[in-house]
């Protein structure tokens, strides 16, 4: 009689066992996976900035600078499994100057209702996503922006050129 009491008792034994190392694992688990998505949400890349261009304050970038044209903004954002909200800002840049652009950096932000910028970056798209722009033709910019949350009044969006360089 008490050989099938015992065989009940390690099949219970066993049964909790493995359900607590299960229940373990999966812990250790989650909080690894927390932990490596927390560390990847805050890794936001450096500002590029373009080297040697002509940017705001010089008599180039008032004279060339009113012809490289972008239109309104466009904007989109998406819930990320972080808990944080990405805005991806597209426009389309039009270059009236005549000249070729051998070089492009644009400002992108997302502004309060006072008009103050909650999230800005800016990024090189000449010629880092494409080699020049030419004359008269036009190309599509996205940037993205990442890390709002909820409370962060989203009102305006605005892309600017900051900077650029010319062939001569």
């Amino acid at each position: 009689m008490a050989v099938p009491d015992r065989r009940i008792e390690t099949a219970e034994t066993n049964r909790t066992l493995i359900i607590v190392v299960a229940v373990i694992a999966a812990v250790v688990i989650a909080g690894l996976f927390y932990g490596l998505m927390r560390l990847s949400g805050r890794s936001t890349p450096g500002e590029q900035t373009l080297q040697g261009a002509i940017r705001e304050g010089s008599p180039q970038f008032a004279e060339i600078g009113k012809n490289i044209v972008l239109d309104e903004p466009e904007g989109t954002e998406a819930k990320r499994a972080l808990g944080d909200i990405v805005m991806s800002l597209q426009t389309t840049v039009r270059n009236l100057t005549g000249k070729t652009l051998t070089g492009l950096e644009i400002r992108a932000a997302v502004l309060d209702y006072e008009g103050k910028p909650v999230k800005q970056r800016a990024v090189v798209v000449v010629p880092t996503r494409q080699p020049e722009l030419a004359p008269n033709k036009t190309m599509q910019v996205n940037v993205l922006l990442d890390g709002f949350t909820e409370t962060d009044a989203r009102a305006k969006l605005k892309m600017e050129v900051s900077g650029f360089k010319i062939k001569e």
